[in-house]
């Protein structure tokens, strides 16, 4: 994880967790979250259209095995979700503002369910400047909302009408890839929500998309790391090392060096 990030999030979650700096761990929140979305904002200026639906990294294990524009749908529906039909109580901003038909999804769900081929496939239907249109304005009332909360608020958990209400919303979808998310949020309170996915969601998908973009940096990366544990293995004295030398090798190359 990046260590600014992980460090800005850290500070948030401590500051929140007294109510004599709860409005200060809001702002750091909102500092976290604004140098978040600058990254995807960056992307505009960057990346094809085309670039938006590629899954350069399609049989790896990690967030990075989807597009750019599931990963912003992705944060920006749960975000969403979780805002309006959890916290709030009311409307999204999805059917309020009728993005669904705007941003041309087929779906309106968390996408969760799936599968690769299906990811793809959804990405390019997507109209992209609406999806970003979308996620400015779900991050602007999530930071509304935020700016009303008191302390008090961070111990309330989601009532039974509410998880009623998520489920009957179709925001969720029934398949087993995504349904967890139900109980997943429902059990959490406000804190635990801010946590997660109002900050570290975010992080965890935006350094996705990252590695999503820049897939030959990865490489060389990896290339990298690889040719130094290379070194030290050669030089290494202890017998041991040495034994381990060449099924350790054989094994870094398969699965990193070379992914599939």
């Amino acid at each position: 994880m990046n260590k600014q990030w992980s460090d800005i999030n850290k500070q948030m979650q401590k500051e929140i967790n007294s109510k004599e700096n709860f409005k200060s761990g809001i702002e750091t929140l909102f500092f976290l979250r604004n140098i978040l979305f600058q990254q995807l904002t960056d992307l505009r200026n960057n990346i094809s259209p085309e670039d938006y639906s590629k899954i350069p990294f399609k049989n790896a294990k990690g967030y990075h095995n989807k597009t750019i524009a599931y990963s912003i749908w992705h944060i920006f529906r749960i975000e969403d979700i979780v805002a309006h039909t959890i916290i709030n109580n009311d409307e999204q901003v999805f059917f309020a503002e009728n993005f669904q038909e705007k941003i041309n999804s087929p779906i309106i769900t968390t996408g969760n369910e799936l599968t690769q081929d299906e990811v793809e496939n959804f990405s390019k239907k997507l109209n992209i400047t609406e999806l970003y249109s979308y996620a400015q304005k779900v991050k602007n009332s999530t930071e509304e909302l935020l700016c009303n909360l008191e302390y008090a608020d961070l111990k309330r958990k989601p009532s039974p009408q509410i998880r009623e209400n998520l489920i009957n919303s179709k925001c969720v979808s029934n398949n087993e890839n995504a349904f967890w998310l139900v109980d997943y949020w429902c059990n959490k309170d406000v804190k635990g929500l801010i946590k997660m996915p109002f900050s570290r969601h975010h992080i965890m998908h935006i350094e996705a998309i990252l590695r999503i973009k820049n897939p030959s940096w990865c490489i060389f990366y990896i290339k990298r790391v690889f040719f130094s544990i290379v070194h030290f293995l050669r030089t290494c004295s202890i017998p041991t090392l040495r034994f381990f030398n060449t099924s350790f090798l054989v094994f870094i190359k398969h699965f990193f060096l070379f992914p599939q």
